[in-house]
């Protein structure tokens, strides 16, 4: 884990460590004479409390826990994992499935998981009972009491979101600690709010995310956006690092939930500009499982601001929906 860098400059504090098998930063706007380190426990808790409630890498987990529970048991969430769930269910509705929180098995049946197998494509045979114990409609949530019921032989898998909420949940705990101002990065996934001290606002670039660096550079490659995070967030999906090739097919990590396979030949990047970084981090996911005809005409439908970077032969071209482009500005 980095310590707290304890370099407050114009009132500038960077933190960073790591968790989710990845890293988180912070730049947060404080006033002279705050403890950095302070801050940076602040931070690393509410990533912790994201890990031991919801990781399905630890096996002590609140999830894994659940998902090693016998049929027809109860379980009252904490209060985090609630949350998450709550609108892990919401989006699952909204997306018509394409967003499940309930693919863990299938996860790890393509490698993409905890378990130590290869990755492969997975026989028929082996996938029919794993997609019939998936699927969000078996679940049965209470959110008023909290309460998951696990039907039996559901394993949840909230890595399409949970990063997303941890960065929520950071920038909601330095409000708490009186931080004006922040951007917090989480895996790639940013959430902003306040003006920096000189009174600019948070500007990230969102990069022609691709495996081919030619593809980038090309004369007429995608251009680089930047959004202005301001009390919004934002959030990729894509196929750069998590993929495989079988028989000349590149299997993303991203699963489509009513086939239960990986997606063949998905959007090289799918980005999402939303309210809060967990629902952007969720969006992201469910748009790329409906792939880039289908997901801009459900975001024009529902005046979602996302971008799709789509291969067309050895070249990436970009589509973007209306309020994405509304969103965002190409840099310079």
């Amino acid at each position: 884990m980095r310590e707290a860098l304890d370099t407050a400059v114009l009132g500038m504090i960077a933190l960073g460590g790591t968790t989710m098998g990845t890293t988180w930063s912070v730049r947060a706007v404080c006033a002279p004479g705050t403890d950095a380190h302070v801050l940076h426990t602040v931070a690393q808790s509410a990533l912790d409390r994201v890990v031991a409630q919801m990781s399905h890498w630890r096996e002590d987990s609140d999830l894994s826990r659940y998902n090693h529970a016998t049929a027809g048991s109860a379980w009252t969430l904490p209060a985090e994992f609630a949350e998450v769930m709550r609108c892990a269910l919401d989006i699952a509705a909204a997306s018509d499935g394409a967003f499940d929180p309930t693919l863990g098995a299938l996860v790890d049946a393509w490698g993409f998981g905890p378990s130590a197998s290869a990755h492969a494509v997975p026989a028929d045979a082996m996938l029919a009972p794993l997609r019939a114990n998936a699927g969000w409609r078996r679940l049965s949530f209470d959110a008023a009491t909290s309460t998951l019921i696990q039907p039996g032989g559901v394993a949840l898998d909230l890595s399409a979101i949970a990063k997303g909420y941890g960065a929520d949940l950071v920038a909601r705990a330095l409000r708490a600690r009186s931080v004006p101002a922040a951007l917090v990065e989480v895996g790639g996934e940013l959430v902003g709010y306040g003006r920096k001290p000189d009174g600019g606002r948070w500007r990230v670039l969102i990069e022609a995310c691709a495996e081919d660096a030619a593809a980038v550079a090309a004369a007429d490659a995608p251009p680089l956006r930047a959004v202005v995070l301001d009390g919004l967030a934002v959030a990729t999906s894509g196929d750069r690092w998590h993929a495989f090739e079988h028989d000349g097919v590149r299997h993303a990590h991203t699963l489509d939930p009513r086939s239960g396979r990986a997606l063949a030949d998905a959007p090289v990047a799918t980005t999402v500009i939303a309210d809060s970084a967990m629902r952007a981090d969720a969006w992201a996911t469910a748009l790329t499982v409906m792939g880039a005809d289908a997901g801009l005409a459900f975001a024009r439908t529902h005046d979602f601001a996302v971008r799709f970077l789509v291969r067309d032969g050895d070249r990436l071209r970009e589509r973007l929906s209306p309020r994405f482009e509304a969103l965002s500005e190409i840099a310079e």
